[in-house]
């Protein structure tokens, strides 16, 4: 392998990403290095990118929800050998700390997080690893418990989706929320994650699911996806609690927030049924914080988060590619627009408009060759 291929590089925040040629170093030990064929531009980047901002998080190469092959393993290395079809984790999963073993979380112990350290160095300067990934490039090395080897007969540029935002939604329906047959449910957000809810509440068994955004042309995408309503809360001159308590004598059995919005946080837990509603919270957002009335949870009302919807990495991810081939998981539907690394910022551009779910950055192979 060359030792320089093509990176988008997020110098600064709240500023257009740069093509850069980056030194990509060899894997060391327990490291794999693995050629990107498809990446998709999520929210969190751009939230890192213009919202979150960290002082220390920049120079970056972002994204983290991408699939790719092997080109290479550091020492150590015997789950994955070069040629493997696999998806980079931003949610590790080594399957010997005290969190991988429990059954109670997907989570990785503290001491266990790889990808502090970058393998990436440009213009003399070292580039950080967003998310221990950095998917917008053409190379990345990361440790092997950061990645999950899928079935070769997967496409790439469909089951990129699961690294992020469908594992996401689905999981925190079926996983987080554990919604049962027969329930009412209400999902806050139509981008690609809450669209994922929505399927993961039908694949439940969920017999109403609201879909609730401000953009009513989500509403028909919704409703292909399992919605059996749609909500636009600018329809309405009543809060939106409200009015769905008013659709479901009194509130639904299970809420799903995914905007990173404290205010529709609240709401979302609002909507559900004082009694025994479960709300879970999957959008991202450390900029505030919620506040609530102790009776909204005293009732009985429980209050929940979600990563990655509830999956392991691995175990999860693997799980979730072999229901895409099993035709039980759609993928295609959430696929707005496909793109080349060289329009990355357009991509950035269609996000931040809001209306569109997911937007794929396709690697074109006379840019890098696989050996």
């Amino acid at each position: 392998l060359k030792n320089e291929s093509l990176h988008t590089v997020a110098w600064e925040p709240n500023k257009p990403l740069v093509i850069e040629e980056i030194e990509v170093a060899p894997p060391q030990a327990d490291e794999v290095r693995i050629k990107i064929v498809a990446t998709a531009v999520c929210h969190t980047d751009l939230y890192h990118l213009f919202e979150g901002m960290p002082k220390d998080g920049f120079p970056a190469v972002l994204g983290h929800e991408a699939a790719g092959i092997v080109e290479s393993v550091g020492p150590e290395v015997t789950e994955f050998q070069p040629g493997d079809k696999v998806i980079p984790l931003f949610l590790a999963q080594c399957k010997e700390c005290r969190f991988c073993k429990s059954p109670k979380t997907n989570q990785i112990r503290q001491g266990a997080m790889v990808g502090k350290e970058s393998r990436f160095t440009c213009k003399g300067k070292k580039v950080l690893q967003f998310a221990g990934t950095s998917t917008f490039s053409e190379y990345i090395v990361i440790h092997q418990i950061a990645v999950a080897k899928i079935d070769p007969a997967a496409p790439l540029d469909k089951v990129c989706l699961i690294g992020c935002g469908i594992c996401t939604g689905y999981g925190a329906a079926v996983n987080t929320a554990k919604v049962e047959p027969g329930s009412t449910c209400a999902v806050f957000g139509l981008g690609a994650v809450g669209l994922a809810a929505v399927m993961g509440c039908k694949a439940a068994g969920a017999k109403r699911i609201i879909a609730v955004d401000l953009n009513p042309d989500k509403a028909e995408k919704a409703k292909v996806l399992g919605a059996t309503d749609f909500v636009n809360p600018k329809d309405h001159n009543k809060p939106i609690h409200e009015v769905l308590a008013g659709m479901t004598n009194g509130g639904v059995d299970y809420s799903v927030e995914c905007v990173g919005n404290v205010e529709v946080m609240r709401s979302a837990l609002e909507s559900c049924l004082p009694a025994w509603g479960v709300s879970v919270i999957v959008g991202w957002t450390e900029m505030f914080d919620i506040k609530i009335r102790p009776p909204h949870l005293i009732s009985g009302r429980t209050w929940k988060g979600s990563m990655f919807g509830g999956f392991k990495g691995k175990d999860g991810v693997s799980e979730m590619v072999k229901a895409y081939l099993d035709k039980k998981l759609q993928l295609e539907e959430f696929i707005t627009h496909n793109m080349t690394l060289d329009q990355i910022n357009d991509a950035i551009e269609l996000m931040k408009q809001g209306k569109w779910y997911h937007i794929l950055v396709l690697f074109i192979n006379q840019w890098v060759h696989f050996k």
